[in-house]
């Protein structure tokens, strides 16, 4: 089933997700939900907050559903590791229209588990480093928008506003 996806600035987004204590059935069933609405929305990652649900849990697919090899699910994640740096352009589906650099650590690891409740370390650097870092963000409550430049944040919240007075955000 395809899911909302809540646009900033839905009060949700900003909240810290709580963590995920029950692997069961419902939890499966709402990955499979963010998957599917990931894939209808051409993104890469989504997390809970991003449909209006304040819990721990992200999907990550790079290869946009092309690779069911490809499919990560993080639950309760942290960052363990960070090193270098990268300032790459990122998007949201939460900022539909916004693209804008921002600086991430070149290279992550996380600690998370599965849907299964499993605990299990994984490295990403690059792209997979910077979505790890984006999607960790989102469960923190932490945006996007709040990594740019003051300028560039003051830029795009005025955009969103313009958006927003003419009815299409």
């Amino acid at each position: 089933m395809i899911l909302k996806i809540v646009k900033y600035p839905e009060p949700v987004l900003e909240q810290p997700g709580e963590p995920v204590t029950e692997f069961n059935g419902e939890l499966r069933k709402f990955v499979a939900d963010m998957f599917e609405t990931m894939y209808a929305s051409q993104g890469i990652g989504l997390a809970a907050q991003q449909v209006g649900v304040a819990k721990r849990v992200t999907v990550i697919d790079l290869s946009l559903g092309k690779d069911p090899a490809e499919k990560l699910v993080l639950i309760n994640p942290e960052i363990i590791l960070s090193e270098g740096r990268q300032y790459e352009e990122e998007g949201c589906l939460s900022f539909p229209e916004i693209r804008e650099k921002v600086v991430r650590a070149a290279k992550v690891r996380v600690r998370a588990q599965d849907e299964n409740g499993k605990w299990f370390e994984m490295d990403g650097e690059e792209l997979l480093a910077r979505a790890f870092q984006h999607e960790i963000d989102h469960l923190d409550g932490v945006l996007f928008i709040f990594r740019m430049s003051a300028l560039k944040r003051s830029l795009n919240l005025r955009k969103i506003r313009k958006m927003q007075s003419e009815g299409i955000w």
